[in-house]
């Protein structure tokens, strides 16, 4: 099964009006290049406000103005929408939550970030708690897993997706240089790509991986966006400017490298008690 995928890159205005109508554009330009999954970046309505400790962003409450807006875009313009991420308010708690939507606009998956950064100019734990599971959407266009940005560290979080029956993992994603913060272990961005590029082969899926640009503050976003096939190798990767990109993938390469290599096949679940102490 072939499909296409639309990334849409994109740098934020500090309007959260600005960045959705951007956001809308970026949908219809990559449906009407013919995308079957489009995917947004992280956080994309707002600058990326958890370089600080405290902010006056308000989060939204779901259904609300921006899962509205983009139920109505998937539903124009017929395709499965993997809705970046929005701030979420549910109760007295916030989240960082990814929405997918099939092509009648409908809600087929939530999925609430789960690893939850807290570090110089990520100060994430400071406004979202964590989530609880994991989340695969059932579409026209294939099975459709969900992680955001942080996820993307954790080898874990990609195999529960692919247990719960994964063809493609989307990380809508906020990541980039900070001024003032030496990278003293290596090249983040190298290191960032090869992981999940180790997720695509360890678990036979497409790995789509959507990042923001532009400079916020102290941090240099560098975009980067990339989509790789289910054995690594890079179909896509973006430059640092905005940008609407369509990659054509080849669904039936996760069959042929399961029945070729056997990777859950020949899994030992007895042995990985240690992962959940």
């Amino acid at each position: 099964m072939k499909i296409s995928i639309g990334v849409v890159q994109m740098r934020m205005a500090e309007k959260v009006g600005a960045n959705l109508a951007k956001a809308l554009a970026g949908i219809e330009e990559a449906a009407g290049k013919g995308a079957d999954v489009v995917c947004l970046p992280e956080l994309f309505a707002w600058r990326y406000f958890p370089t600080e400790r405290a902010s006056r962003q308000s989060p939204e409450t779901i259904p609300g103005k921006l899962s509205r807006a983009l139920a109505d875009s998937a539903r124009k313009n017929g395709v499965v929408l993997v809705g970046g991420s929005i701030y979420e308010k549910a109760g007295g708690a916030s989240y960082n939550t990814c929405l997918v939507f099939d092509e009648r606009g409908r809600t087929v998956s939530k999925y609430r970030k789960v690893h939850i950064p807290q570090d110089e100019h990520y100060y994430e734990q400071d406004y979202f708690s964590p989530g609880k599971r994991y989340s695969v959407a059932d579409t026209r266009s294939g099975k459709v897993g969900t992680l955001i940005c942080f996820d993307q560290w954790y080898p874990e979080a990609a195999r529960v997706s692919k247990l719960l029956g994964a063809e493609m993992l989307f990380y809508p994603t906020a990541i980039g240089w900070v001024e003032g913060i030496e990278p003293v272990e290596g090249d983040w961005k190298k290191a960032w790509e090869a992981v999940q590029v180790g997720h695509a082969i360890a678990n036979s899926v497409v790995v789509c991986a959507v990042n923001r640009v532009g400079t916020e503050g102290k941090t240099r976003f560098w975009g980067g966006s990339f989509v790789c096939d289910q054995f690594g190798k890079v179909l896509f990767r973006a430059g640092g400017d905005e940008g609407v990109f369509t990659v054509d993938c080849d669904l039936g390469l996760g069959r042929v490298v399961e029945e070729g290599w056997g990777f859950m096949k020949h899994r030992k679940k007895g042995t990985y008690s240690a992962i959940v102490r």
